[in-house]
C-alpha cells in the first residue's frame, strides 16, 4: 500500500496533517469536560445523592476499563487511525444520550458506553502520539496532551456559557456532537494511512508486570485525582460554595486552563531535568493546590487551587503513555487500563466518602494521591 494520501486534492490534505492528531485530542478534552460541567445539572434533574452519582460515574469507569482490550485489538488490527475514527463516531453518538436518561440505571448504562467509546479512542489517539513522537525523535507527547487541555478548558467555559444561559444538556451535548462531527472526518483522512505492525504475540491484553507497574501506579493515582476533579470540583462549588450554575464549571476551567499551559513546557522541562523529577514535583504542587482548593475560604481561592492541581499534574499522563507506548499497543492498552482502573474506582470512593464525612474530607483524598505519585515518580525508571 501506497504511504501517500490516496485521496484527491493531497494538498489540502496535508496542510491539514500537522494539526490532524492535535485535534483528536481536543475532541477528547471537549466531550470530557462538557460532561463534567454538566454533571451538577443532571445530577439535580434526577435527585441523585453523592452515592447515586458515585455509582453514575463508576459506570463510566467500568466502561473505560473494559474498554481496553477491545482498544488493543482495534490498533493492533485496524491501526490507530481507524480506531481513532470508530471510536470517535461511538463518542460523539453517545454524548447527547446521557442527556435524555430518565433515571439513575438508564444513566449508569449510557456512562458505561460513554466510558467504553473515550476509553478505545484515548488508547488511538495514544497511540498515534506515541508513533508520532517516535518519527521524531523527541519528547512531544506532552505537547499532544496540552492540546487535550485546551480541549478540556474550552468545553469547561462553554458548558459554564450554556448553564449560565439555561440551555439545556441535551441541546448542549448535541450541539457539540454535531459541530465535532465534520472536524473529526477531516482530521481521519488527514492522517496518513496506518503502518501496521503485526507483532509475534497475538495477545490482545496484557497485564502490566515488571517496569510497566510502576507505570500503572503513577497512572492509577493520576486517574484517580483528574477523574475525581473534574467530576466533583463542580459539585464542590455549588454545594460546599453555593456558587451560581454559571459559575461552577470554572473550577475545572481553571484545573485544565493552567495544566494546559503546563505541557506547553513540559517536554522541554523533561529533556533537561528528567521525566521522574518532573513528575514528582509537580505531584508534590499538585498536593498543594488540593488542600488550598478545598480550605474553602473563598470560590477565587478555590479556583485558583485547582489551577494550581492542574499545573502540577499536567506531566502525568503525557510521560506516562509516552514511556508505555514505546512498547506497542499492548503494553499501552495494559498500562491504560492499570491507569484508568483510577478512573473507575475514584470518583464513587469520593462519592461515598462525601456522603459520610462530607465533601473536604473526600476531596482531600486527592491531596494524598498526589503524593503517592510524587514517591511513585521518584522511583520508577521506565519514565525516563
Amino acid at each position: 500500500m501506497s504511504t501517500d494520501f490516496p485521496l484527491p486534492a493531497t494538498s489540502r490534505l496535508t496542510r491539514f496533517h500537522s494539526i490532524a492528531a492535535p485535534f483528536l485530542f481536543i475532541l477528547l478534552g471537549v466531550i470530557y469536560a462538557s460532561w463534567a460541567a454538566r454533571i451538577p445539572a443532571i445530577r439535580d434533574a434526577l435527585q441523585l445523592s453523592p452515592s447515586q452519582l458515585g455509582l453514575v460515574l463508576l459506570g463510566g469507569g467500568f466502561g473505560a476499563v473494559a474498554s481496553f482490550p477491545l482498544a488493543a485489538w482495534l490498533v493492533g488490527k485496524c491501526g490507530g487511525r481507524r480506531a481513532a475514527w470508530y471510536s470517535g463516531l461511538a463518542l460523539l453518538a453517545v454524548l447527547p444520550s446521557l442527556a435524555i436518561a430518565p433515571n439513575m440505571l438508564c444513566l449508569s448504562i449510557v456512562a458505561i458506553a460513554l466510558g467504553a467509546a473515550s476509553g478505545c479512542f484515548d488508547v488511538a489517539i495514544n497511540a498515534i502520539g506515541a508513533a508520532h513522537e517516535k518519527a521524531a525523535g523527541r519528547s512531544t507527547m506532552s505537547l499532544l496532551h496540552a492540546w487535550f487541555s485546551l480541549g478540556a478548558v474550552s468545553g469547561a467555559l462553554l458548558g459554564s456559557v450554556m448553564a449560565g444561559l439555561a440551555i439545556t444538556p441535551l441541546m448542549h451535548f448535541s450541539v457539540a456532537s454535531m459541530l465535532l462531527l465534520p472536524p473529526l472526518y477531516i482530521a481521519y483522512q488527514a492522517l496518513p494511512p496506518d503502518r501496521i505492525a503485526h507483532a509475534e504475540s497475538k495477545a490482545l491484553f496484557a497485564v502490566a508486570h515488571g517496569p510497566l507497574v510502576a507505570l500503572g501506579i503513577i497512572g492509577f493515582c493520576g486517574a484517580v485525582a483528574e477523574g475525581s476533579i473534574a467530576d466533583w470540583s463542580g459539585i464542590f462549588m455549588k454545594d460546599r460554595m453555593a456558587a451560581h450554575d454559571g459559575v461552577v464549571p470554572l473550577a475545572y476551567a481553571g484545573f485544565a486552563a493552567l495544566m494546559l499551559l503546563a505541557r506547553l513546557v513540559c517536554d522541554r522541562l523533561k529533556d533537561r531535568f528528567g521525566a521522574r523529577r518532573i513528575v514528582a514535583s509537580g505531584a508534590v504542587f499538585a498536593a498543594c493546590g488540593i488542600f488550598i482548593a478545598i480550605a474553602a475560604f473563598s470560590i477565587p481561592l478555590t479556583i485558583i487551587g485547582f489551577a494550581l492541581a492542574g499545573a502540577g499534574f499536567a506531566a502525568v499522563f503525557p510521560f506516562v503513555f509516552s514511556a508505555a507506548g514505546r512498547h506497542g499497543s499492548t503494553a499501552l492498552a495494559a498500562v491504560a487500563t492499570f491507569s484508568y482502573s483510577g478512573g473507575l474506582i475514584g470518583p464513587p470512593v469520593i462519592g461515598f466518602l462525601a456522603q459520610g464525612w462530607g465533601m473536604q474530607i473526600a476531596l482531600g483524598l486527592i491531596g494524598v494521591m498526589a503524593l503517592a505519585i510524587a514517591v511513585a515518580a521518584s522511583r520508577a525508571r521506565w519514565l525516563e
